[in-house]
């Protein structure tokens, strides 16, 4: 194996040009979700695909039936290989009247504790963070001459839309894609120090629920008292979904539900994630989730319910006395480890189902559902990303979990049979989606030299 400080030293002397290279990058308004945009996302890609022919891939631009997807390889015969995922396509920038300058104008700004940001969108979201892969694979280059394992690139243009026809493009390419492991650079630190490698995604079930009694709006004088108001029946239900310990009351619920390992719920106590800090930000200062769980397990690794809407009857200006004839609400569950989608809204209709009166109607509209995803902790390729990221930071890197959702990475396991490791360098104040989007100097320098450690033990 080359000498490692060879190629870290690379990264330092070429750091300047990896700037200018994702200035590039960033100079280019890849908005997914406006048409307007559209020849600047395949411009995106095909900026992509030159940079990586530049670095000896055999890259291209490809067709999805949306935004075009870019594809690199960097083979050379290697028994290991490495599918390596991240999105060129950027949010939206309103309002536009908040950002302090052009939002595709890339600056460099200093902070008030002197750390220096890159400021512009898509700095962190994400294409600072497949810079630091792209980037550290040509420290690599420079140093040696070659990658010391084989690496595939998948770089899409549609995430921030849903990856709407990714899915189907790595079915149709699932053996050109195959590989040993995902990497994914799509998340974040634990803080500003502390590395993390993200080993869970929560899944979503999303329902609509909406309650009917009377066949029409009723005057609360006359049939106050004596009719069903809808609001009163749906308030309960959706009151009756928790217990007084915070726990969710479907029954079946919790199958599929594991609990952490020992050593890792250690780690997380060690993290002293404290209400303080969390909700604090936020206004409020007590937990609201199972009271038995570490606040860390509230928000990454137990499932959730929350009402996300309710509406019903008059909400206009001054009064007007109704008892309303129907009453509606939207109602998501976060969902981990092997929690069924399918099972968990069949569960819900039935809860819901029980607790209608008798002169009462229910209906349903069902949103799409997925599944958690989950890397095990004893994953071969952990502990070795995991020492990698040590070496570079001085500390462990945490192992976490997340409770959002990346959906193609349920298809990289579904349709190509692979775990993800999801290692990235964004922070907590990054502005992601919002004005003013900033990527740590030390996030992107640091991040590329992290992926030349990870790549390197991977290739041990």
């Amino acid at each position: 194996m080359p000498d490692i400080n060879r190629i870290l030293d690379a990264v330092d002397c070429e750091l300047d040009r990896s700037l200018e290279r994702l200035f590039a990058l960033l100079r280019i308004a890849s908005i997914s979700t406006d048409p307007l945009h559209a020849g600047e996302c395949r411009r995106a890609a095909e900026w992509i695909a030159a940079d990586l022919t530049d670095l000896g891939f055999e890259a291209s631009v490809r067709e999805t039936g949306g935004h075009p997807a870019v594809i690199g390889k960097h083979l050379d015969g290697s028994r290991h290989r490495v599918l390596f995922y991240g999105h060129y396509d950027v949010q939206p920038v309103d309002p536009l009247s908040l950002w302090e300058t052009a939002p595709f104008e890339p600056r460099i700004t200093t902070g008030r504790t002197g750390t220096q940001h890159i400021v512009a969108r898509g700095a962190s979201d994400d294409k600072g963070q497949i810079m630091t892969f792209i980037e550290a694979c040509r420290a690599y280059k420079i140093a040696t001459g070659t990658l010391p394992i084989g690496v595939t690139m998948l770089i899409e243009g549609e995430e921030e839309m849903g990856s709407k026809h990714l899915p189907a493009f790595v079915e149709a390419h699932r053996d050109e894609l195959a590989a040993d492991v995902a990497l994914v650079c799509d998340t974040g630190m634990w803080d500003r120090a502390t590395p993390a490698i993200t080993l869970s995604l929560r899944g979503l079930v999303y329902e609509e629920v909406r309650v009917r009694c009377a066949d029409r709006d009723l005057h609360s004088g006359l049939f106050g008292g004596a009719a069903r108001n809808p609001i009163h029946v749906l308030s309960a239900i959706l009151a009756a979904l928790h217990d007084e310990t915070g726990r969710i009351t479907l029954p079946g619920f919790y199958d599929g539900v594991a609990e952490l390992p020992a050593d890792v719920r250690d780690e997380y106590a060690r993290l002293n994630l404290t209400p303080e800090g969390f909700l604090g930000q936020v206004g409020l200062k007590v937990p609201a989730g199972e009271r038995d769980r570490l606040l860390i397990e509230q928000i990454s690794t137990r499932p959730t319910c929350d009402v996300n809407g309710i509406w019903g009857g008059y909400a206009g200006e001054g009064t007007k006395t109704v008892i309303p004839a129907e009453a509606s609400a939207k109602v998501s569950f976060r969902l981990v480890g092997a929690q069924d989608p399918a099972k968990v809204r069949d569960a819900f209709h039935a809860f819901v189902r029980a607790r209608i009166p008798e002169d009462c109607r229910v209906e349903f509209i069902s949103h799409k559902g997925s599944p958690a995803v989950s890397v095990p902790f004893d994953h071969p390729k952990l502990e070795c990303a995991r020492a990698a990221l040590a070496d570079e930071w001085g500390k462990p890197a945490v192992r976490i979990g997340s409770g959002g959702s990346i959906p193609i990475i349920g298809d990289f396991k579904r349709v190509l049979g692979l775990d993800s490791l999801m290692i990235g360098f964004a922070l907590e104040d990054d502005r992601v989606h919002s004005p003013n989007e900033k990527y740590d100097l030390t996030s992107f320098h640091k991040g590329i030299r992290s992926w030349v450690r990870i790549l390197h033990a991977l290739a041990q």
